[in-house]
């Protein structure tokens, strides 16, 4: 198993940028497929962005805006976040693969305000 604990979220104005770390209790080397995904209260949660190898993936409403990398020495995966929008308030939280299984951590929240 793995623990994955959340970082780097706060409150910051519309416009703003934060970037959101995720620390693995154990090596991501090996680790193929990693996320991120949002959820906002009475609201599903939705994927915001994933790496799978060195492939990178983001929902639409991010392009452009947002970065997820990794960093295999420091076993983080990492979510730059930059000209946040007020409909990006959420909760974020990371997801890792290992052996088709799905592990989260416990989020970090994102408030963007005007």
């Amino acid at each position: 198993q793995v623990q994955l604990v959340e970082s780097g979220g706060g409150l910051v104005q519309v416009g703003g940028s934060l970037r959101l770390s995720c620390s693995a209790s154990r090596s991501i080397f090996g680790i193929y497929h990693m996320g991120w995904y949002s959820q906002a209260p009475g609201k599903q949660r939705e994927l915001v962005a994933t790496i799978s190898g060195g492939t990178t993936n983001y929902a639409d409403s991010v392009k452009g805006r947002f970065t997820i990398s990794r960093d295999n020495a420091k076993d983080t995966v990492y979510l730059q976040m930059n000209s946040l929008k007020p409909e990006e308030t959420a909760g974020y939280y990371c997801y890792v693969v290992i052996n088709s299984r799905y592990y989260w951590g416990q989020g970090t929240q994102v408030t963007v305000y005007s």
